[in-house]
């Protein structure tokens, strides 16, 4: 009750802050600020070896857009509690559309899982998850919300980054910019990725000379080969939930997925888990623990949920770098093992 009630609390406090923020954007949408920003991003693209035609062709239409500023600052990573957040995204509902998926594309699939040694459960767990299987694949100008991105100031050099490399891969020819429709932060296709992403990982595993991430053979394929190529262990676990005895160090609870620390073999961390009847790994794995929900409230001793999570787990946060994100993938993962 005290947990809800603080829980209550602090998303209040924290949509207020939003509002202050998204109203300060409104007042930026083509202002004489953005504006000089984009004219100054076009000198810099084209110095940097992008074509004028290509800068100024993609560029013209570029426009901030607030929402995509109201979208960053209140993302459900940031204020759902673990339970509600996994539940929300793994249900029964969620495992039937991916199983007539599956069913449909089936031999494609399991090509692709032998070929790269990555799950087909983990596959259909990330496209559930990041698109619910294609349906929502996001309306939003990538172009513009990359621009957005950039000229504000919260991750300004990391969007940056990306809008350049988009444009890097529309000068080659590799994407097109007509189909750059996706999702709020610039991602796009079946399994959301970013420019970069593309750009180091994406394949044209059908061969036509076109990477589709809106299709089912090169989406696939393209996440495939991003696990595999960071080093995706196939058939070993994500994580362990765990009932931890109050006498673990607090060291040991990471609640950050920017930096996990303190990792122990799984022997090590027995003497402070009261299920380990549960524990089903091997004791020489490499492991730590995290408490996602201590995040949510600052301050709080929470230590329920938590997780014991591998290496497997950490792979799934350079996917997406929130706690709950990456356990919310995995409990759909094992999910659809258990019905295929």
């Amino acid at each position: 009750m005290i947990f809800k009630k603080m829980l209550k609390n602090l998303i209040t406090i924290n949509f207020f802050i939003f509002l202050i923020a998204f109203s300060s954007s409104l007042s930026l949408a083509n202002s004489p600020e953005f504006n000089l920003w984009i004219n100054n991003f076009k000198k810099h693209a084209i110095e940097s070896g992008i074509s004028k035609k290509v800068v100024n062709d993609v560029m013209s239409s570029a426009t901030f857009l607030p929402k995509v500023i109201e979208y960053d600052r209140y993302q459900p990573e940031f204020y759902e509690d673990t339970f509600t957040y996994i539940k929300k995204r793994t249900n029964y509902k969620k495992v039937k559309k991916g199983l007539a998926l599956y069913k449909k594309e089936k031999s494609t699939i399991d090509k692709i899982d032998s070929n790269f040694l990555v799950e087909k459960e983990l596959l259909l767990a990330l496209m559930g998850i990041e698109t619910n299987f294609g349906k929502y694949l996001g309306k939003m100008d990538i172009i513009s919300s990359l621009a957005t991105l950039s000229f504000d100031k919260r991750r300004s050099e990391f969007f940056t980054s990306e809008l350049l490399i988009l444009l890097r891969l529309i000068d080659k020819g590799i994407i097109k910019k007509d189909i750059l429709f996706g999702s709020w932060a610039g991602a796009f296709g079946n399994f959301q990725f970013m420019p970069r992403t593309i750009k180091n990982y994406a394949i044209d595993y059908n061969n036509n000379e076109i990477i589709e991430l809106k299709n089912v053979e090169d989406s696939f394929a393209s996440a495939a080969n991003y696990l595999n190529k960071i080093g995706w262990k196939k058939d070993t676990p994500c994580y362990t939930k765990i009932k931890l005895k109050n006498n673990i160090p607090k060291k040991y609870l990471n609640s950050s997925a920017r930096n996990i620390k303190n990792k122990k073999k799984v022997k090590f961390f027995r003497k402070y888990i009261e299920n380990q009847d549960e524990l089903h790994v091997d004791d020489n794995l490499l492991s730590a623990v995290i408490t996602p929900d201590k995040d949510i409230i600052p301050g709080s001793n929470t230590y329920d949920p938590a997780y014991l999570i591998y290496s497997n787990y950490e792979k799934i946060l350079n996917w997406n770098r929130s706690l709950r994100f990456a356990l919310a993938v995995c409990t759909l993962k094992n999910n659809f093992k258990n019905e295929i």
